[in-house]
């Protein structure tokens, strides 16, 4: 079982059209797959349909067991489970303060889940936090979606740098490129330079309006369009991210 947090400082870059793509590309291999939407603004919750059951809360989702089996909602597709987001998220960093291990609360409580899934997926919301902290600790791989431009390329070596500072394992951290527009001479150079570098994944997301229309049609683009270059590229990337869990220790 594995768990992917896909996670950026920055706010959209592609993080939730990513999970829920991937997740579902999952699910479709007949391999149980969760979604915790973790972000307050709720997005991957949005795109899949599903409102929070009232009861849900940042205490709750901190205490996990029967809190978590209450709240987890079945989509509308076989194999993918969400955990829904409450915008009580957004206290998070506050009750985390209140646990011992504080920075490994996440890790914890996901734990019980990974003999339910061959998959948990983390839709992270945009920051670095106590949250963030622990969503590094609880994450097999930690993806990065980042814009070929200079200053996501700089967050991203932020994130490397955070990791270095606290002794975790920078291993985990893959970047892949979102967003791309080809046509601009940037985005190519940076594309190639960074590829070099074997922390970001070969194949990456361009930036198309069939992704945006997500928010429309409220599914994830491999269904929908299932023979677009949005659902070709997205795919290309879950067989390259497989790969690389193939070689986890």
């Amino acid at each position: 079982m594995f768990i992917l947090a896909v996670y950026n400082i920055k706010g959209g870059v592609g993080k939730t059209a990513t999970t829920i793509n991937l997740a579902y590309l999952a699910s479709k291999e007949n391999l149980p797959a969760l979604i915790c939407d973790l972000d307050p603004q709720g997005s991957a919750s949005f795109y899949l349909k599903i409102r929070p059951p009232k009861t849900l809360s940042s205490k709750k989702l901190l205490k996990g067991g029967k809190s978590w089996e209450q709240s987890i909602r079945g989509t509308d597709y076989e194999n993918l489970d969400l955990l829904p987001s409450s915008f009580s998220y957004r206290k998070l960093d506050l009750l985390l303060n209140d646990y011992k291990k504080s920075k490994k609360r996440l890790k914890k409580v996901i734990k019980p889940f990974k003999k339910e899934y061959n998959y948990i997926f983390l839709d992270c919301p945009p920051n670095m936090t106590l949250v963030s902290e622990n969503i590094f600790n609880a994450a097999d791989i930690l993806l990065v979606p980042t814009i070929p431009t200079t200053l996501s390329i700089l967050t991203f070596d932020k994130i490397l740098s955070f990791f270095e500072k606290k002794n975790m394992n920078p291993d985990k951290i893959i970047g892949f490129f979102s967003m791309v527009e080809s046509r601009k001479n940037l985005h190519k150079n940076f594309i190639l330079e960074k590829q070099k570098d074997n922390r970001f994944l070969k194949n990456w997301i361009p930036y198309l309006s069939d992704i945006e229309k997500m928010g429309i049609c409220r599914e994830p683009v491999v269904r929908s369009l299932p023979n677009s270059r949005a659902a070709s590229s997205y795919q290309l990337l879950w067989t390259e991210i497989k790969s690389r869990l193939r070689k986890e220790p």
